[in-house]
């Protein structure tokens, strides 16, 4: 009964409480009034207490967004709100048509005119005369007040450094220094090699560089992946230019200077002597590291990533000793690598995406025009000492000389180059296991450069392995592994080819399923010829250069075996004959060789067995004599290594170069 009697005065009081607030509603007031009461609100929201009136200071700030900047006071009133935000001061000029963000450090100067309408923008640092900023004034006459307030954030954050005003000083004039040295370096490398916008962030000595501008540092992009360049959606390429490359675009760094635990000697001059390079690669001179051009400063200079980026302990290793400057103060927490390259992917992936990821357990799902592909990165599986590949999420790289970072940028794009192709397999997609059709892959590590990709033979129902080698950024190398009686799939030089090309582990599997379905359509022909060469070699018919041979071939009158096949084959496989007969009126040669165990060529037999069972010249001397002008030396280079080095048998050997020769 108690409780029943304590909720029905519950409700009485609402009750009470809404109807004041009707009444209150209800009652007419001028708006003029209303606009006073809020406008005393929010000057008086500077002297309150932030701790205990966030709430309010955080609604006040979003009805300051909502309304409209129309007029001269609107807009000195919304720069006003945005300085407060980023903890900066603000007054305006008598006339009120200029309005002043400052700071210890710099100050923002917003010129008006009496409608409210921008004039100019000009930012002005310690000592320096202000100077108009593009960025600052296109944020502004859009209306784009979000932007603004991140060059301020930006501004503020380049100035939290350590010591007095004047040590600050000194630590920005170090900065400016190394921008100067740094946009030469661009300079030269242009000037060397001509390179386009694409060649100078993917080779260019500091990447492609984009000035200080307001609060956004100078930017040094220095890795795009193939798909970056073609626009989404229409795959066409993006015809890119220095003017029109968004930041942040690809990997790319920030150039800045921070406050250090430990004092550093750090630039306070330009460093670059002369204004060419001394070198085709455009290389600058730099001058001697003096007490004159340099100070001891708390502080160091950093390549801060665009996002965090995941790099393998070897990497960070090989960055700490490319400027003898350890990347993290203490031992960083170590990950498997592949789960740091699965997570950075996804997170990229799920830009501006309001579902949430399919749970992936490693296993991702590929579905290409033809084919729908499984894989599982295999990212535990132990590389050395029986431990699987660890690695680091990397932020920001100390440095303290402008020709370190070349270096630190060749060892970026080579862990973004491996990224890359790891992060090629991670996709959103879901699909049903059983799935008709569905092709399985397991990608492996190897070392922190090189992993495997295995897969079902699509010929045979054996395992084969592509090992790929992320040699450097521009190099990729690929290897195929199979059974000795697997069937041919393609060659090493192929995969290389298209890895290289599309830096994408789907896209080549893709590429190696359809040329191992093209060599399977021609097996019939193969088979056929195959038969014919042994027929040949049996019989010891005529060499190649022969014209009674070569007629009979053209004529396919039914007295040559050859002609038989002619009249047959395409013409494709009709220039794999022409390559046989070549390699039929060798054989009697190299098998004469072979049962010899010796080469009256070569005179010194341990240059023979330097060289293998038949010496380079013996090779040599049979193309000089009996190789047509058609024959390519690669097949003759292959087909006396398949003779000489693995079969041992003219047969078999003739099928290996007509394999060869197909791909």
């Amino acid at each position: 009964m108690c409780i029943f009697s304590k909720e029905a005065e519950k409700q009485n009081r609402m009750a009470a409480l809404l109807e004041r607030l009707h009444a209150k509603h209800n009652a007419s007031r001028p708006w003029q009034e209303t606009c006073k009461v809020v406008r005393q609100a929010m000057e008086k929201r500077g002297v309150m207490n932030a701790a205990g009136h966030q709430l309010l200071l955080t609604c006040l700030e979003t009805l300051q967004r909502a309304l409209k900047v129309s007029s001269l006071p609107s807009m000195t009133d919304r720069l006003e709100s945005i300085a407060r935000q980023n903890m900066l001061g603000s007054h305006l000029s008598p006339s009120g048509t200029e309005c002043y963000i400052t700071s210890d450090m710099f100050y923002v100067e917003v010129q008006l005119d009496t409608n409210g309408q921008l004039v100019d923008v000009k930012v002005a640092h310690q000592g320096e005369n202000p100077t108009s900023c593009p960025e600052l004034i296109q944020h502004l006459r859009e209306k784009n007040f979000e932007e603004f307030s991140k060059h301020l954030k930006g501004l503020v954050e380049l100035y939290k450094l350590p010591g007095d005003n004047k040590l600050k000083t000194k630590m920005y004039i170090a900065l400016q220094s190394l921008e100067l040295d740094l946009t030469k370096m661009m300079h030269m490398f242009r000037l060397a090699t001509n390179a386009n916008t694409v060649e100078t962030i993917l080779h260019g000595s500091v990447g492609l560089l984009t000035a200080r501008s307001g609060g956004h540092l100078v930017t040094l992009q220095c890795y795009v992946s193939p798909y970056d360049i073609f626009e989404e959606g229409t795959g066409s390429q993006l015809n890119l230019t220095d003017n029109n490359v968004p930041r942040s675009l690809g990997v790319s760094v920030s150039v800045t200077i921070e406050g250090t635990s430990a004092v550093y000697k750090l630039p306070i001059a330009p460093l670059i002597t002369g204004s060419h390079p001394v070198d085709n690669k455009g290389t600058p001179s730099f001058s001697t590291v003096t007490n004159s051009n340099c100070v001891d400063l708390p502080a160091c200079f950093f390549l801060k990533m665009n996002c965090p980026m995941p790099f393998s302990l070897s990497f960070i290793q090989r960055l700490g000793n490319a400027t003898s400057i350890p990347v993290f103060e203490s031992s960083p927490s170590l990950s498997p690598l592949y789960q740091l390259i699965v997570q950075s992917q996804l997170q990229v992936l799920e830009e501006g995406v309001s579902t949430p990821p399919p749970s992936h357990n490693m296993h991702f799902y590929s579905v290409l025009p033809d084919q729908a592909h499984c894989y599982f990165l295999n990212g535990d599986a132990p590389v050395q000492d029986g431990h699987s590949l660890q690695g680091a999420l990397v932020s920001k790289i100390p440095f303290r000389h402008p020709a370190q970072v070349p270096l630190l940028l060749d060892i970026i794009r080579h862990q973004a180059a491996y990224n890359n192709l790891i992060g090629s397999c991670v996709r959103r997609t879901s699909i049903k296991e059983d799935s008709a059709g569905l092709l399985q892959f397991e990608v492996c590590p190897l070392t922190d450069s090189s992993f495997s990709v295995s897969f079902q033979h699509p010929v045979n129902e054996s395992l084969v392995c592509v090992v790929m080698e992320v040699i450097d950024s521009r190099q990729v190398s690929c290897k195929l592994y199979k059974g000795l009686s697997d069937a041919l799939i393609c060659t090493d030089e192929f995969i290389t080819k298209v890895v290289q090309r599309c830096m994408s582990i789907p896209v080549t599997m893709r590429a190696i399923r359809r040329k191992a379905e093209t060599i399977q359509a021609d097996t019939p022909a193969l088979s056929l010829i195959a038969q014919t060469v042994e027929i040949m070699v049996k019989n010891n018919l005529p060499p190649s250069g022969s014209p009674s041979y070569m007629t009979g071939m053209a004529a396919g009158d039914g007295t040559n075996p050859m002609g038989i096949l002619m009249s047959s084959l395409s013409n494709s496989n009709r220039q794999v004959l022409y390559h046989l007969v070549w390699s039929v009126s060798l054989a009697p040669i190299v098998s004469d060789l072979i049962s010899q165990k010796s080469c009256p060529i070569c005179p010194s037999r341990q240059a023979k067995e330097a060289m293998g069972s038949i010496p380079w010249a013996v090779v040599g001397m049979m193309e000089a004599h009996w190789v047509p002008q058609s024959v390519t030396p690669p097949a003759q280079v292959r087909a006396a290594q398949c003779l000489t080095r693995q079969t041992f048998s003219i047969p078999t050997a003739m099928r290996i170069l007509l394999l060869m020769l197909l791909i």
